[in-house]
């Protein structure tokens, strides 16, 4: 681990699923209800919420078994985003401390900012109905980048919007494509170990520059102690 770049530092910016919000809850319904419809058993809730991070493709493969390459693949994936639709933003919410760091961000006038590999249909419904304060200065979503995480090309879009280098920003995330874009793009970067990990992952062989085990901890690596509020 080797200290944040503070001095200069003008965004921090999240992955969203798994790293800002914790919307586990809202997929093992949508995983389950799917399952149900299929006459198959529910699975275990920490396996489906270890699984999120890896997006609707992963989650329809672990909840039914079928491959990208079966026939009636993308007909059980589009159940399972309508699934999402009806249940977005109804027990998902910041991880603890989340929203404390973001307000200790704003008096040090430090912008932040999402870059997520969620679909803008659903990232910014989600954000909207979480109404998180102080207000998000850029949202970046797979469809408006060319190329998806762990390429670069989303979080250099993120410090365009906030008028920084990627240098000055710092990015943290709870998947491997998450370190690989922000390392790629110049940036500290920081492992949410806290986040949506699979058993047989190894956070260890990100090449991030920290990490930190409870979502608490973020304020304790860029400040140097806890917030209490």
């Amino acid at each position: 681990m080797r200290p944040p770049p503070l001095e200069g530092l003008r965004a921090v910016l999240f992955d969203l699923d798994g790293t800002l919000v914790d919307t586990a809850s809202e997929f093992v319904v949508v995983v389950q209800a799917l399952r149900a419809e299929y006459g198959l058993p529910p699975l275990e809730a920490a396996l489906i919420a270890a699984s999120v991070s890896n997006g609707a493709r992963a989650l329809v493969t672990l909840a039914l078994g079928t491959q990208e390459t079966e026939p009636h693949f993308e007909t059980q994936r589009q159940r399972l985003l309508t699934l999402y639709g009806e249940v977005l933003g109804s027990t998902a919410q910041p991880y603890p401390g989340i929203p404390a760091l973001l307000a200790a961000l704003a008096e040090r006038g430090i912008a932040w900012g999402v870059s997520t590999n969620k679909p803008r249909a659903f990232a910014a419904p989600l954000m909207e109905r979480l109404a998180i304060q102080p207000t998000i200065g850029s949202l970046v979503c797979p469809d408006d980048v060319r190329e998806r995480k762990p390429h670069p090309e989303a979080l250099l879009r993120n410090c365009a919007e906030l008028g920084c280098l990627p240098e000055q920003a710092i990015y943290i995330g709870d998947h491997q494509r998450d370190i690989e874009a922000g390392r790629r793009a110049g940036m500290y970067t920081v492992a949410a170990l806290y986040g949506y990990i699979e058993a047989d992952d190894n956070p260890a062989l990100w090449g991030a520059d920290a990490s930190v085990r409870d979502s608490r901890d973020l304020a304790l690596l860029l400040f140097g102690t806890h917030l209490t509020a």
